[in-house]
């Protein structure tokens, strides 16, 4: 938001040799943030009002002409120009070599030097108004058209800033900062803080009083969604320009001035933070009427856009229909029309959550929605009212109210809190008289009644739309408007009982340090949201997922309820550019579950989840070293993450896997996961050409960290330890998991057999059909002497027996 120093003036009187940086520091430290002060006059340092004395034409250009132009101080400077509507006595925007502009309003800015134009010296620029950055304010109606400043009596080399009112300071506030300030949404909020921070006077808005009778009235249908709405009937109005401070104001703070029925609207609408709306009042049939929008409705936009609306929308209507979507935009039909001779003016105060909810289903956020949807006290229609009619008295001296109606159906409750003075001085770690805070909270608003202990607050209207509700609010008033730099630093004093362990937390760390660090994957952060192209090819079923009403792309629609489509889409970027790796991320996933928010019973949340996810890619390694690659790193995981081990199971294949190389990952009785090969099929609908893919995917919300760690110490073996290889003929559905459990379960084959590790398997014409050759590394040692040979056959011999006892399996001969 921007906001004029000189406007804010009109409400407290700052002092003309204030500190701007202090200034700026005060309320960024006290109240918002000041992301910017800008001396508004230096944009038009050199440049100023010139006089046209004389127009020659250009001896080498039909279309530039040669002007001699006052440029102050008795100086005729030449200055050639291409404008269309120069003529001689016309005071013009000059600008002199070292000012800075852009080319008929394009481009990057340029600084003016003396140049020749066709053969011809010329002095500067004489300036269009979207060349020095006032298109907005003064447009222009055809190209190549000259600022024309004829209406403003100055002499000839004034300045550009003097003769504009252009020597102003503007302050660029944050907006994120004061999302729950909705006071300080206009100029008068702005300078309430102001003057209670350096004790200044605060000018009063002296209330609107009529006492006007007539039959004009406004009926509230929905006083859950429209507090109050005060309606004002007017005639002896007529579409004109308005006043130019109006006009500046208005394009000081970034909005473009129109006409100066609309111009009122705005200009109250930025002092006070009430947006106000006028409607022409010879296209209102009958009375005004504010309620809830039948489903299918339809209302014309003023910016063109026809909306069908639903039953949560709240309206403004005639009795043909609606005028306005509440809150939001007026509509075509029925606003400031060009031969508008009577208006009817809307102050009114909307519910904030509903028209948040209506801006952001339309996707038609503006100046007015932005404010409503903070909370704006319904007093402060009081203040917009008399500012308004005060301005529309000034323009248009003809007024006549015709018209007065002021429904107020739910009086505002002030807050009001109890705070112990000793937990106050607690919490500031400062002891504060008592006549010390209540002057820090008066300044603001606050009624304050203290007795004993107890400190009864009554906020302000202004600060009591869920802005102060609780005794902490308190407290940072009190806080802000001492100084947070006036509190000295202490160390404050607390007891530990025990140290806070977040194994849940620190489990996900762990995986994504394992994943690596020890395992040397990249991780990648990819967009919540996914394209269609992969979600179609690896999910293939989009049902429970959730899409955004505003997607950033039309091929961009749905938000992710797996981490594996956007995994193929970073495959499909770099395998241009490489030939082997694997990468990983661990992110949020969300699921259509309609969880209600615990903010607004109306609003429902999706159910969100943390999932992790990986891909290997190669086109260097086969399908077997890939797949054991992956199933490895999803091994070894629990080990060394230290949380509870899952197991491999083959019960349901994942719609995007291979129809052989695929497991699922189970927890108990549950799937929380599961890796495989992608499919060829879904590698070329995602533009994996050239690389093989291995994908895993886990519900890191299920993993379950252990409750303390299990590793043991071991010594290092003393003796020699022998690696020892077998290799024997199995059925060809054995698994790798039972062979295992058959050498190294409960009852290990052999007391020196120290582990069995897989080194490959192997099927082919030496092979008896249905077997297959497993070659296994038995690694065999003793902690009390070092082997014999003998020793060493006698354990792998045990081992052999073993298998062929249970697993029917033979030593392979050939």
């Amino acid at each position: 938001m921007k906001l004029s120093l000189s406007w804010i003036k009109d409400y407290v009187n700052i002092p003309e040799d204030a500190d701007l940086k202090k200034l700026a520091y005060d309320l960024t430290m006290s109240t918002v943030e000041v992301e910017d002060v800008e001396d508004l006059a230096r944009r038009f340092d050199n440049m100023l009002v010139g006089v046209i004395e004389k127009i020659e034409p250009h001896p080498n250009a039909d279309k530039l002409r040669v002007c001699k132009v006052d440029i102050g101080g008795g100086e005729i400077k030449d200055i050639v120009c291409g404008g269309i509507n120069l003529k001689e006595g016309m005071r013009v925007a000059v600008s002199c070599p070292g000012a800075v502009v852009r080319w008929h309003g394009e481009g990057e800015p340029v600084v003016i030097k003396n140049s020749k134009l066709r053969g011809v010296e010329s002095y500067g620029m004489i300036c269009a108004s979207d060349e020095i950055g006032l298109g907005e304010l003064f447009p222009a109606e055809q190209e190549a058209e000259i600022l024309d400043l004829s209406a403003f009596d100055v002499p000839a080399g004034t300045s550009l800033a003097d003769a504009l009112d252009m020597n102003d300071i503007l302050l660029e506030i944050d907006n994120k900062s004061m999302t729950n300030r909705p006071d300080l949404w206009g100029h008068y909020g702005i300078a309430r803080e102001i003057a209670a921070l350096y004790d200044l006077p605060l000018k009063e808005i002296k209330p609107f009083e009529t006492d006007v009778q007539s039959d004009f009235r406004v009926e509230i249908e929905a006083p859950d969604r429209c507090t109050r709405y005060i309606g004002v009937e007017m005639s002896g109005v007529s579409v004109k320009p308005s006043p130019y401070k109006m006009q500046n104001r208005i394009w000081k703070a970034g909005m473009r001035p129109i006409n100066a029925l609309v111009d009122i609207t705005n200009y109250v609408m930025l002092a006070v933070g009430n947006p106000t709306h006028a409607f022409d009042a010879d296209n209102i049939t009958d009375h005004i009427v504010v309620r809830h929008a039948s489903e299918g409705e339809k209302l014309l936009l003023l910016n063109d856009n026809e909306l069908t609306l639903c039953d949560d929308d709240l309206v403004i209507t005639d009795s043909e229909g609606p005028v306005a979507l509440a809150g939001v935009m007026g509509g075509a039909k029925d606003s400031i029309l060009p031969k508008t001779e009577r208006v009817i003016l809307e102050v009114a105060n909307f519910e904030a959550a509903g028209i948040r909810r209506t801006a952001l289903r339309y996707d038609t956020r503006t100046e007015a929605s932005s404010r409503y949807e903070k909370a704006i006290d319904p007093e402060r229609c009081d203040q917009a009212l008399a500012l308004s009619m005060y301005y529309f008295s000034e323009l248009y001296p003809e007024l006549k109210v015709t018209g007065f109606c002021d429904n107020y159906v739910k009086k505002l409750e002030r807050a009001q809190i109890d705070v112990s003075l000793t937990w106050l001085e607690k919490r500031l770690g400062k002891h504060l008289t008592d006549n010390e805070i209540r002057g820090k909270l008066e300044k603001l608003g606050f009624e304050v009644q203290i007795d004993g202990d107890n400190m009864h607050v009554t906020a302000p209207t202004w600060r009591s739309t869920g802005d102060i509700s609780i005794k902490d609010d308190v407290m940072e008033e009190v806080a802000r408007m001492y100084g947070y730099d006036n509190f000295d630093a202490t160390a404050f004093t607390t007891s530990f009982t025990g140290a806070i362990n977040q194994k849940d937390k620190s489990l996900v760390r762990n995986i994504k340090e394992y994943l690596a660090i020890r395992c040397g994957m990249q991780e990648v952060y990819t967009y919540p949201w996914m394209n269609d192209v992969f979600v179609n090819a690896v999910l293939q079923n989009t049902d429970g997922i959730l899409r955004l009403s505003t997607p950033p792309a039309p091929e961009l629609g749905y938000i992710r309820s797996s981490l594996l489509p956007n995994l193929c889409e970073a495959v499909a970027k770099n395998e241009r550019y490489f030939n082997d790796f694997s990468i990983f991320e661990e992110a949020q996933v969300f699921f259509d579950k309609n969880y209600t928010s615990v903010y607004d019973e109306t609003e429902s949340l999706p159910e969100q989840r943390r999932h992790i996810g990986a891909a290997f890619a190669s086109s260097v390694k086969d399908i077997n070293s890939l797949f054991r690659e992956a199933k490895g790193v999803l091994e070894y995981m629990p080990r060394y993450t230290h949380m509870e081990a899952y197991e491999f199971r083959k019960e349901e294949k994942p719609v995007w896997a291979d129809n052989v190389v695929w497991l699922n990952i189970y927890l108990g009785d549950e799937k929380i996961g599961d890796m495989g090969l992608v499919a060829k099929k879904v590698s070329m609908e995602c533009g994996i050409k050239n690389v093989s893919v291995m994908l895993f995917e886990l519900d890191a919300t299920k993993l379950k960290p252990l409750k303390s760690r299990t590793n043991k110490f071991t010594h290092l073996a003393e003796y020699p330890e022998t690696d020892y290889d077998i290799s024997m003929l199995f059925d060809a559905d054995a698994s790798w998991h039972d062979i295992y459990d058959a050498v190294m379960g409960k009852k290990k084959a052999s007391a020196l057999l120290k582990d069995a590790s897989f080194v490959d398997e192997y099927r082919g014409k030496q092979i008896p059909s249905g077997k297959k050759s497993v070659t296994i590394r038995l690694t065999i040692g003793s902690d009390e002497k070092t082997l014999t040979s003998q020793e060493i056959e006698n354990a792998a011999n045990q081992v052999m027996k073993k298998l062929g006892k249970k697993m029917n399996a033979e030593l392979r001969t050939q």
